[in-house]
Order: C-alpha cells, then sequence, then structure tokens
C-alpha cells in the first residue's frame, strides 16, 4: 500500500495526457488502452441485454450453459452477485480511474481550482438529469430517481474531485468514514416492528431473500435509505406517491458508490505513477484480491452483507476488489504484454461510452429492431428456430449498434460531458 502515499513529480508526457470524462471519448495513445478496453467490456454487458440470454433458456430449459448466461445476464434478488451486477460498479470505479488524467490535463491547461470545480459541478448536474431523462422516456410525466448509474456517479462526482485535492491520506479516511459510516447508519435504524405493513414495502415478511438476525437492518425496502427515499422522492410531483422501489434501489447508494469510486481513484493514481508495469500489475491484484476476501469476511460473519442494489459497505469492498482485477486483466493483455487487436471491438465501445449508454437506454434500439422488422420481415429472427429468436434479433441490432459507434470512431466523433 504504500504506492498509495507516493508523492512523485509529474513527468512531462504525463502532464500533457489528454482527459478522460466520467464516461468518456477515447483515450490518446499517451494514455491507458486498457481503460478504454475495461470500459467497452462493461458497456457491452449492458447493451447486451438486448441478446435475452433469458429468453433462450426458457425455450431451452434443460440447457445448463443457457442457464448459466441466463442467470449472468441479471441482477441476484438481493445478496452476492451475478456477472450483470459488475455493469454499475465497474462505471463507477473507472470514474475515480481517470480522474488523475482529466485533472491533470486541466492543470496542464492552466485551469484554476475554481475552474475545475465550476466544470465539475456543471458535469455532475448533466449526469444527473441525463440520468432522469432517460429513466423518463416510457413515462407520461419526469420521473424523477436517483438510483441508477448515471445520477448516482452525478451525485457523486463532485465530492470525489473536492477529495482528489487532498492527500492520500485524507482519501482513506474520508472512504473509512464513508463505509464505516453508512454502515452503522443502517444498524442504528430500528427493525420492522410486528405492526410494519410489507405490502406498502413492496415486500412480505416471509420473502425468501430476507436476512435474519443483524443483517436484517439490510433488508430490501425495510432499512434507512427506503425511510429516506418515501420522504425525498415525494419532494417531487409524481404520478401516485412513492412508496417503494420494486427492486429496493435507493438514493442513498450514491453515498457508499463514493467509496467505490474512491477505490478506483487509488487505482488510478498507481496507474499514472512512474513505475514498473509489473509492479503496477501487482499492486492491482494483491489490492483486488485483499478487498475481496475482506468483503467476504464481512458477509459471512453476519456483520455487513453483500447486496449490490442498496450498496453495503460490503459490496463496495467486495465489488471494488472484483473491478482492481478486471482492471489488471485489461491491463495486463492489453497494456503490459501488448496484446491490442483482439480489442478493438471492444475499443469502439469504449471510446464512445455515453453514446454507446444512450443508445441501449434510449429509443435507437428500438428503432433499429422495428426497422429489422419492417424491412426483413416478421420471420426473419428464425434462422436457427424459435428458441434463439431473441438471440438472433438482437444480435442484428448489437451488430447495427457497434456499426453506428464504429462510423463516430471513424470520423472522431465523440460524444462527452
Amino acid at each position: 500500500m504504500s504506492r498509495l502515499f507516493s508523492n512523485e513529480a509529474q513527468t512531462t508526457a504525463e502532464k500533457s495526457v489528454a482527459a478522460a470524462a466520467v464516461i468518456n471519448p477515447p483515450m490518446p495513445v499517451s494514455r491507458i488502452a486498457s481503460v478504454d478496453v475495461y470500459r467497452g467490456f462493461v458497456m457491452l454487458l449492458m447493451m447486451g441485454e438486448i441478446l435475452s440470454f433469458d429468453a433462450v433458456s426458457k425455450q431451452l430449459p434443460g440447457s445448463s450453459f443457457w442457464g448459466f448466461l441466463a442467470y449472468n445476464q441479471s441482477h441476484v434478488e438481493w445478496t452476492w452477485l451475478a456477472l450483470h451486477d459488475m455493469i454499475q460498479p465497474s462505471f463507477t470505479f473507472l470514474v475515480g480511474v481517470v480522474l488523475p488524467y482529466s485533472i491533470a490535463s486541466r492543470k496542464s491547461k492552466g485551469a484554476s481550482f475554481n475552474k475545475v470545480i465550476f466544470h465539475t459541478i456543471k458535469r455532475s448536474l448533466i449526469l444527473i438529469f441525463l440520468g432522469i431523462f432517460l429513466r423518463s422516456m416510457s413515462d407520461t410525466q419526469t420521473y424523477f430517481t436517483f438510483e441508477d448509474t448515471l445520477t448516482q456517479i452525478g451525485l457523486g462526482y463532485t465530492f470525489l474531485v473536492l477529495l482528489s485535492y487532498c492527500s492520500q491520506r485524507i482519501q482513506i479516511a474520508a472512504l473509512v468514514i464513508i463505509l464505516v459510516g453508512y454502515w452503522l447508519a443502517f444498524a442504528l435504524y430500528p427493525l420492522p416492528g410486528t405492526d410494519f405493513n410489507y405490502a406498502s414495502a413492496g415486500v412480505v415478511s416471509n420473502w425468501e431473500h430476507n436476512l435474519h438476525g443483524f443483517a436484517a437492518h439490510w433488508n430490501k425496502n425495510t432499512n434507512l435509505a427506503w425511510a429516506f427515499d418515501k420522504w425525498f422522492l415525494n419532494l417531487f410531483p409524481r404520478e401516485s406517491p412513492f412508496l417503494n422501489n420494486g427492486g429496493g434501489y435507493a438514493t442513498l447508494s450514491f453515498i457508499p458508490t463514493l467509496g467505490t469510486m474512491i477505490l478506483g481513484l487509488f487505482a488510478g493514481k498507481v496507474l499514472k505513477e512512474n513505475s514498473a508495469q509489473k509492479d503496477k500489475l501487482k499492486f492491482f491484484i494483491t489490492m483486488g484480491v485483499a478487498l475481496i476476501l475482506t468483503g467476504v469476511v464481512l458477509h459471512f460473519t453476519g456483520i455487513n452483507p453483500i447486496v449490490k442494489r442498496i450498496w453495503t459497505p460490503a459490496w463496495t469492498i467486495f465489488s471494488g476488489g472484483i473491478c482492481c482485477l478486471f482492471l489488471a486483466f485489461f491491463y495486463g493483455i492489453v497494456d503490459v504484454a501488448n496484446k491490442k487487436k483482439w480489442s478493438f471491438f471492444l475499443m469502439v465501445i469504449g471510446a464512445n461510452s455515453i453514446a454507446a449508454y444512450c443508445i441501449a437506454d434510449g429509443g435507437i434500439r428500438s428503432f433499429i429492431a422495428g426497422s429489422l422488422y419492417i424491412h426483413l420481415g416478421p420471420t426473419y429472427d428464425q434462422i436457427f428456430g424459435a428458441p434463439y429468436a431473441t438471440l438472433v434479433k438482437g444480435m442484428i441490432v448489437l451488430f447495427f449498434i457497434w456499426l453506428i459507434l464504429y462510423w463516430m470512431f471513424k470520423k472522431k466523433i465523440f460524444i462527452k460531458i
């Protein structure tokens, strides 16, 4: 961990590095290419929802292969994780990873502290409102929600930038305070009484995923974050009063999400150091394994369960460790071993992540699917038989989305915030 406290001066090459935004345009040659590849991989997981492995699995109930893919293309009901649960923490972690490059770039262009903070606040607000806009596209009025990836990053991003100007001792202290304080707030919130109205919370008292004993403080829609949202979200105009989130997600998760960004900040500072690549790789692996083991211990001792939906402190630690190992994997192959050709498909996606996010989460994807139906007919997706219809349709749509991103990549059109 001594590398975290290194205060080595930035080299001229580092100061000339162009900045990456929160979910940002491509990294210049002098930047770390593996970060774009990692981001592209995460974005592909999100875009890949259109492949609908679950629909294929239901058509082929005896196939453990499709069952495995379906499981990892969906979120777990409450505790533990599937691969799909790593999308949001990976995005969040990468925010911290690229921040040292972004700050260095702005400083090299003469930006003052006040200008950096002004730009940061503007970026935070754009992310929050973009998240709300995308979540409102299928509603009859604005749907004010703050639990999705973009709004959660937006809520914490300004705090992250302010922390980036502090010493690493202060950053580590802030991380500890965030995680311990958030844990304590949930632990002190009273458990439901015998007269608690579980129906209003959208859960049942004997739900199979309910935790028991001390861990029950982190049960779905009976916790501190749910109580906060019952007050906070009803301050906004709504079609009907907010009673609960069907998935158990909560606004206050942005607090431990900031912890994930701080872990990414630590990794980004190490990545930016003028030290041997193998030493950096070793650090990421060591840090990743240590965080994963810590999260597992917290979970199985009952101190704090691993729950992504409410971003428990144990989840922050556990998922942060997995993000470190993901970063080590892509950094080791793309930058250390210099094996880049295979990653071009992911690089195209990661280079224009905001565009990819909006396409995958917006109306363009539906437009492409509708156009395929019009021009290819109602049975074009039956090439390999009915069980694979959603897979065929999804692969074709995904291919066209990638072509759009590839065209933007070739034309050097990058959407950034």
